[in-house]
């Protein structure tokens, strides 16, 4: 027999699937993570967005047309949401974010099972990493229910993985994977014995001699104290994925956000006296039911000041369930496509000068992509080599250039 795990969405939901796919082949099942003809095919939805929900939906056909008649089972966000709209797609069995390796146990049920969103985080899954970055998942769920937002009922609260789980994780990685992403769906909240951990999880891996870098974090867990512990680290990647989602106060008050961009701009020149090189990037909705053009524009002055290197830029998606839904407007869908057009003029322009203001780096050289090695440096900038090098390998590099959707760089000798 063979299973197709397919995922969308997240980090975190790719290193659910690649635990899965561990556990079925510790079980002599063959199992892989490509969209091709299988007996089974387990999808991993994602429902951040309604577009997210759809393309979930619509991956069910698509895996139709590999195999007609083959078995299909849907598992995350998007089936914790709306179970039924997977089971009028043809699947044969639907579970949620819960207890996923029991999925495993009911590949031939029929129906749908949710189970209860847990307490603790649940460690009963572990992935097989083989490629040169490694994901590894820390905790689970998200206590700050922004007003635009699903995650918090779809995932749960949150919760933190112990130490010594992720440490033997850690140590169980093979020689060829070169650098640890640490996800979440909120890491700036993991914690030890109740307290902020993310700093000692670091400071613990940093033996390990892999280049470590996190997922997107939180305004509040810059601090004095986190920046000195990440400073004496010899592999911490300086890039730090800050979620803004706007750049008016008037709009993150209305989102429930918790900080001001007066303290958005204090903590990104907080780092930026540690890192004067980091790469700073972001999450921006766009179109807010609130958002007026006053506020937009806000926003446009906020991402100017504070430089970002990259912006991702996404459309409000109205919930249902959210409070922002119950309560608000939608604005018209020209008005956010106006201004998500905008928004990407600018982010690609601070993108291109925060390449050009580099002129050397480390890159991770993950894959081959047409005639060119591609990899990261360490403040995020995506290099492409037209050099012959080894994918795995750590290669010093001069930045050339803006090319692409990263950087053109040589070696350098």
């Amino acid at each position: 027999m063979k299973i197709a795990v397919i995922t969308l969405g997240c980090k975190v939901n790719k290193y659910e699937s690649d635990a899965l796919i561990f556990e079925l082949k510790s079980r002599g099942i063959e199992a892989t993570d490509q969209l091709e003809e299988a007996d089974a095919y387990i999808v991993n939805t994602c429902a951040v967005t309604n577009e997210a929900e759809k393309k979930s939906r619509q991956m069910l056909e698509r895996v139709r047309k590999q195999n007609p008649n083959a078995k299909i089972y849907v598992m995350g966000c998007a089936s914790q949401n709306k179970p039924d709209k997977f089971l009028e797609k043809g699947a044969q069995f639907v579970v949620g974010t819960a207890s996923k390796k029991k999925l495993l146990d009911e590949l031939e049920n029929m129906g749908h099972k949710r189970f209860d969103l847990p307490i603790d985080y649940e460690d009963d899954l572990f992935s097989a990493q083989t490629l040169t970055r490694a994901f590894i998942k820390i905790q689970d769920g998200c206590n700050h229910f922004c007003t635009y937002c699903l995650i918090p009922y779809l995932r749960g609260r949150s919760r933190s993985r112990s130490m010594g789980s992720i440490l033997q994780e850690v140590e169980r990685l093979p020689e060829e994977v070169k650098e640890i992403v640490f996800v979440g769906i909120d890491v700036s909240d993991f914690q030890i014995d109740g307290q902020k951990g993310l700093g000692l999880l670091l400071e613990k891996s940093d033996k390990y001699n892999k280049r470590l870098r996190l997922s997107s974090m939180e305004d509040n867990l810059i601090d004095e104290e986190f920046l000195k512990t990440l400073k004496s680290l010899k592999n911490f990647c300086p890039h730090f994925h800050l979620s803004l989602q706007s750049g008016s106060d008037n709009v993150l008050k209305k989102m429930n956000r918790k900080y001001t961009t007066q303290q958005f701009a204090q903590s990104v020149e907080n780092i930026r006296k540690v890192f004067p090189n980091a790469g700073i990037t972001t999450d921006i909705i766009v179109g807010f039911p609130t958002e007026t053009d006053e506020d937009f524009e806000d926003t446009l002055k906020f991402v100017e000041k504070v430089k970002f290197s990259q912006l991702h830029i996404f459309p409000y998606s109205k919930r249902d369930g959210t409070t922002a839904s119950k309560l608000y407007k939608d604005l018209s869908g020209d008005i956010k496509i106006s201004r998500l057009k905008k928004l990407e003029a600018v982010g690609e322009r601070l993108k291109k000068e925060f390449i050009s203001s580099n002129k050397t780096g480390k890159v991770l050289i993950e894959e081959k992509v047409g005639d060119c090695f591609v990899g990261y440096t360490e403040n995020y900038i995506r290099c492409f080599l037209k050099e012959e090098v080894k994918i795995g390998q750590v290669v010093d590099v001069k930045i050339l250039k803006p090319f692409k959707n990263g950087a053109l760089a040589e070696k350098l000798k």
